[in-house]
């Protein structure tokens, strides 16, 4: 393992076949670029260092305290266990002990920049460990991207603030396996590594099988003699650790804190205890450590050895008794495999993983008990796909160099020459990757209602005279042009109890219900529309976060004095400061603009557009109107909100067109009679009249037809990714003959 070949070496010459112009361009792009990554690593290590330096002193380095506190292992003349919060191994106390009380003043500074250098040697170890063949522009990248990932991520932020040794095996064991020459003292530094985490011992059957058994034996004799070292200094800490801790009890919190992102923490989560989750655990654990070990030692005689390491990693996350957050630095490693044959499926597993590593898991998946399991859990989660189920790809697949492109649309021409003005987002004309869309959906969702709950002050209530002030302006606002109609509204749908239960109902249900099934079925009938609608209705909502930020305002039915009825609600305390605080989930305040009729409008305009049938158009024109009658009617919006919410969407579809340029629409083919409909991609048959919202070929039996196995030219015709749904008018050029993959 330790002839691995380093990244760094040209994957060709960069720019061949340019002219010497262009290719000193794209060398200054390169170099731009690779500037603004540092730059961003930089950031981001002075922001993780100034919130550690920054927080009280009572609040950071907590698990430091446990050394130098009052009670902490320097005043105490007892067991570490017993006095402290102090969760490590006896060795790890034994070394650090003496250094701790040489440094005792300058513990913070000088730990905290300590910590960051190791982060920073982390990140350029593991970008130089990148399997073969890596272009020249991923050698110069990778370590500032390697570095800011790591910044970001949860077990290093933990780290950090609390002052934990986590990242010191992780860069041990790296070091070993593509460092360090000899097998000696490869051996030696895993060995250390594995005395100060124990699980770490699981690389030693991984050099083994891999034919460096020399290296093996090294670590285990210096794992037996540090752990030897250790008992004879301190023989009952040693017992409690190696006895009490190991029998899954846990040190310093209890074996099922949602922390202990282990087997054995799952499984107590799950109410299983005594004999029989002790048994359950040993099995489930073996059979991960007997499966993850022959991927890793597959991987890593296939050449990944970063891949191998990190699967091991992952094992060791999975059977230990306790894996505590600041622990699971493994699992972000595991990003450099290579997963799905397709170029737009790449993404799918890095972005997953980085994710989880770094956001809570409350934004991962909703608050809802039904998966709770799963919420508690997602950091184990993601470590066992990584050992058991991934289907990472070989190095000798064909696709790992070189997957089945994705299907571009030609560049449609515009009145102005600088739109596109990101001209390398190029339209898409298949579907994006299923889970990736949830997975971001999620997350973007759980972002806007951060966002939202932060616009006052991290309360619902935290901003009412401020939102009270601007719901005076906007009442007087209206009044002035004659728009004031919620209190008539209100009170006349308030006297109709039908009327009354159906704006309440199309208020709480409609929201989400609608877009999510437009977007559902333009994701399976259109997908090259799907990323169009996508875009704008993203740049809608985080034009409208924009708005929520800077002008909190109350609605009609928590307006003082104006006499409003909240008829989904009911009836609110006034007199109470808290009276707006009717859910714990968003902000009562963010009312301008209106998504809920923004987002109805977005559906609306959509299925207007798209649908081929005018029944159809005006069915989803119908949508707004029904809303803004119920926001208005409920006393939930101003009429001006809605006006501001029309005003986001259409800039989302502005802002989508000047980025990306036109949506591409389908050719049409003139047929007997004079009709036309939408062509297909070449080889493929030509729809039946009226194929359009609901018809498609991908989904239909022309999409199979042309599901041969893709050529490696990536043709439309050739190819699943390139399988046409949605074929652009272009140019006249631009014929089904002439056509390939972008």
């Amino acid at each position: 393992m330790a002839n691995v070949e380093h990244g760094g070496r040209a994957g060709g010459a960069f720019g061949a076949g340019a002219g010497a112009g262009a290719a000193e361009s794209a060398k200054a792009r390169l170099r731009t670029i690779r500037i603004g990554l540092w730059l961003i690593a930089a950031v981001l290590a002075v922001r993780q260092v100034a919130v550690v330096l920054s927080t009280p002193k009572g609040e950071r380095l907590t698990d430091l305290e446990t050394w130098v506190g009052p009670e902490g292992v320097l005043h105490v003349k007892g067991s570490l266990y017993d006095s402290t919060q102090f969760t490590g191994t006896p060795f790890g106390g034994l070394v650090l002990k003496p250094l701790t009380r040489a440094a005792e003043q300058g513990l913070g500074w000088g730990w905290t920049f300590g910590s960051l250098s190791l982060v920073v040697a982390l990140g350029v170890v593991a970008a130089r460990a990148l399997p073969q063949p890596v272009s020249r522009r991923t050698s110069l990248l990778a370590a500032p991207v390697a570095i800011s990932l790591l910044m970001l991520s949860l077990p290093v932020r933990n780290a950090l603030y609390l002052g934990q040794t986590s990242i010191i095996p992780v860069l041990l064991v790296l070091l070993a396996c593509f460092t360090v020459r000899g097998e000696r003292a490869s051996g030696v530094l895993i060995g250390l590594a594995a005395a100060l985490q124990p699980t770490v011992l699981l690389f030693a059957p991984l050099l083994w099988f891999t034919g460096r058994r020399r290296a093996a034996v090294s670590g285990a004799l210096t794992f037996v003699a540090c752990t030897a070292l250790a008992w004879a200094a301190m023989p009952h800490d040693s017992h409690t650790y190696w006895v009490h801790h190991l029998a899954g009890v846990g040190l310093g919190r209890d074996a099922d804190d949602l922390t202990n992102q282990s087997l054995h923490g799952a499984l107590l989560r799950l109410g299983l205890n005594g004999p029989l989750e002790i048994g359950l655990f040993l099995l489930l654990g073996a059979g991960v450590a007997v499966l993850g070990l022959r991927r890793a030692v597959r991987y890593a005689k296939d050449g990944q050895l970063l891949l191998a390491v990190a699967i091991t990693g992952c094992v060791a996350v999975a059977v230990s008794p306790t894996t505590w957050q600041h622990q699971l630095l493994w699992v972000l490693l595991a990003l450099v495999g290579r997963v799905g044959r397709k170029a737009s499926d790449r993404a799918m597993w890095p972005v997953a993983v980085v994710l989880v590593m770094t956001l809570p898991a409350k934004m991962m998946l909703p608050n809802m008990a039904a998966v709770y399991p799963l919420r508690d859990n997602v950091v184990l989660l993601a470590a066992l796909a990584a050992v058991t189920v991934v289907p990472f790809l070989s190095r000798t697949s064909e696709y790992y160099r070189a997957p089945i492109p994705t299907d571009y649309a030609e560049p449609v021409p515009t009145r102005w020459k600088r739109v596109p003005l990101l001209p390398f987002l190029r339209r898409v004309r298949t579907r994006p990757n299923l889970l990736l869309e949830l997975l971001l959906i999620r997350v973007g969702y759980s972002a806007y209602q951060q966002v939202r709950l932060a616009a006052t002050g991290g309360t619902n209530a935290g901003g009412r005279a401020t939102a009270e002030h601007h719901g005076d302006q906007i009442l007087s606002i209206e009044r002035l042009l004659h728009l004031d109609i919620e209190h008539w509204a209100n009170h006349a749908v308030f006297k109709v109890e039908w009327l009354r239960d159906f704006f309440d109902f199309y208020y709480e249900s409609f929201h989400f219900v609608v877009p999510l099934t437009v977007l559902a079925l333009l994701y399976t009938r259109r997908p090259g529309d799907y990323r169009w609608a996508r875009s704008a209705l993203g740049f809608a909502t985080l034009l409208a976060l924009v708005g929520f930020w800077l002008y909190p305002l109350a609605p009609p039915r928590l307006m003082p004095g104006l006499g409003v009825i909240d008829t989904v609600h009911g009836v609110q305390d006034f007199s109470k400061p808290d009276y707006g605080t009717l859910t714990a989930l968003t902000n009562q305040y963010a009312a301008m603009p209106s998504l809920h009729f923004g987002w109805s409008l977005w559906c609306g305009l959509v299925i207007a557009i798209l649908a081929p049938k005018w029944w159809m158009k005006a069915l989803g024109l119908l949508h707004p109107l029904f809303t803004v009658s119920a926001i208005v009617a409920t006393g939930n919006h101003w009429v001006l909100d809605a006006v501001g919410g029309a005003a986001v969407v259409a800039a989302g579809f502005g802002l989508t067109y000047l980025l990306q340029g036109p949506r591409p629409r389908p050719l049409t083919r003139a047929v007997e009679g004079g009709a036309k409909v939408p062509a297909q991609a070449s080889g493929s048959p030509v729809a039946s009249p009226g194929a359009g919202l609901a018809d498609s070929p991908e989904g239909g039996p022309a999409g199979s037809a042309a599901g041969s196995r893709p050529g490696r030219q990536g043709s439309a015709a050739g190819s699943p990714e390139g399988r046409r749904t949605d074929s652009p008018a272009d140019s006249p050029a631009d014929s089904p003959a002439g056509r390939t993959a972008g």
